[in-house]
């Protein structure tokens, strides 16, 4: 089967080289790919051809599939799930994988998401939906402060602020309804309550009427060590056993994917593909903060909250994921596709994995571009798979074509155990993780281009508490 792959970043790298492993995938196509997708290979030796597309322009992408005639088409980013390519995909006959334009709202839209949560009693922070800056005054009396701020539509990661004071909170609205922040004006702008704890991702294979649950991974946002600095469109994530115990997987899947994938049927919008849920594990009473895996022991003691939903795999998280995925990734295309979701089940190689994000210095701010890249060759374990997110070619030297340019990424051997660490729970997970880590920095102080920049403590609160 040929299978075409939309987009053009790590996750999109992952995918096709998850589709290379596939015994069933004679071809990976992918638009537009970059040019560390290009023409690379999984252990199958099945390379990937680009082709170029803007995924910006719905008819561009329509009639790159036309002249390619895949058997699949997998969506990878959120803009041309928002543009409604499956809608227009499907009508024309063709196979694909991704949810509808109505149903990825959930995500494109934060305004609907918040508001979708709110009639159906999904757990998630106060907020109020603005249309004009005066709307904007009138509501920050009623949030504590800090406060968030959150840009409607679609921003890469980068459109939630976090404001300390009402002022810093006025201007940042003020800023996403002119356009100056992001870069196009937003009609809405959702003030929301700041939740202090702890945040989990939590993916699951959604085929219409069905929720099973994938994986579960940790994001790391902040630009700086320590979660520091402005939001990134994502340095690094990690997953592992014990991330979840089963008592909170089963909750999440019951009271939020499953709760969304029956109230968007019963709404007119199935949702199929992947729900992300992006968890708070908030603050104890006490003040004490839980962690994913603190939270998992204890139960339900508070109420875990959606911080958003996204309708398609995450960046970098997919990356950390798919390394461990046992099954061929085609049951999960299949399963969402074709409502069978329910008789999957979902195989993880046991122990961690890891993903580093190599970024452009400078990023998520101004950065260079057409920087060489030093060092790819210099990787040969093949438990690290450096995924490209922001590549190029110039005359035939890869440079750097974007803020995230490398996802390294690694996975364990679980037998391994850390320096110094106990018998006992989560000491096994913890030296997977430890593993891990040490294998994707370790091919890390290898690679090399001007001003790259790495956070170094990917995984710091997993290793705290034993994961």
């Amino acid at each position: 089967m040929k299978v075409l792959v939309i987009g053009g970043g790590g996750r999109e790298h992952a995918i096709c080289w998850a589709l290379g492993r596939s015994a069933r995938v004679t071809e990976v196509v992918c638009a537009p790919g970059n040019a560390g997708i290009a023409g690379s290979a999984s252990g199958s030796g099945k390379p990937v051809r680009c082709v170029p597309v803007d995924v910006g322009d719905l008819a561009a992408m329509v009639a790159v599939v036309e002249a390619e005639r895949p058997g699949l088409t997998v969506v990878g980013p959120e803009l041309p799930l928002s543009l409604g390519v499956v809608d227009e995909l499907m009508r024309r006959g063709f196979r694909v994988f991704g949810p509808t334009k109505a149903a990825a709202q959930l995500e494109t839209s934060k305004s609907f998401a918040k508001q979708f949560m709110q009639r159906h009693g999904i757990p998630t922070a106060a907020h109020a939906v603005c249309t004009s800056l005066d709307e904007v005054r009138e509501e920050l009396p009623r949030f504590a402060i800090p406060v968030v701020v959150k840009a409607d539509g679609l921003a890469a990661g980068k459109g939630v602020v976090i404001c300390q004071t009402r002022l810093q909170a006025e201007k940042a609205a003020a800023e996403m309804f002119s356009g100056a922040l992001l870069g196009a004006a937003e009609s809405e702008v959702v003030i929301e309550e700041f939740l202090e704890g702890e945040e989990v991702s939590f993916f699951a294979l959604c085929d219409g009427k069905h929720a099973v649950a994938l994986a579960a991974a940790q994001d790391h946002k902040r630009v700086g060590e320590g979660d520091t600095g402005p939001n990134t469109g994502g340095m690094g994530a990690y997953t592992g056993d014990g991330l979840l115990s089963a008592p909170m997987e089963q909750w999440l899947l019951k009271n939020v994917a499953q709760q969304v994938v029956d109230e968007m049927a019963l709404e007119g919008a199935a949702f199929h593909g992947i729900l992300f849920c992006g968890m708070m594990m908030v603050a104890q009473r006490d003040g004490t903060t839980l962690s994913p895996q603190r939270a998992s022991s204890l139960g339900t003691p508070t109420l875990p909250m959606v911080l958003e939903f996204n309708t398609r795999f995450g960046d970098p998280e997919t990356q950390a994921i798919l390394v461990r995925l046992e099954n061929d990734i085609l049951e999960i295309f299949d399963a969402a596709i074709d409502g069978t979701a329910d008789r999957l089940a979902i195989r993880m190689r046991p122990g961690a994995s890891v993903c580093v994000i190599a970024a452009s210095g400078g990023y998520p701010g101004k950065y260079a571009s057409g920087l060489p890249i030093a060092g790819l060759d210099s990787v040969l374990d093949p438990e690290v798979v450096v995924f490209h997110s922001g590549t190029a070619l110039k005359d035939g030297t890869m440079v750097t074509a974007g803020g995230r340019v490398l996802g390294v990424t690694a996975v364990s051997r679980a037998s391994v155990r850390a320096p110094g660490s106990a018998s006992g729970p989560g000491s096994k997970g913890g030296s997977a993780l430890w593993d891990a880590l040490g294998k994707a920095y370790g091919a890390l102080q290898g690679i090399s281009f001007e001003g790259m920049q790495f956070r170094g403590d990917i995984g710091w609160r997993a290793l705290r508490d034993g994961l």
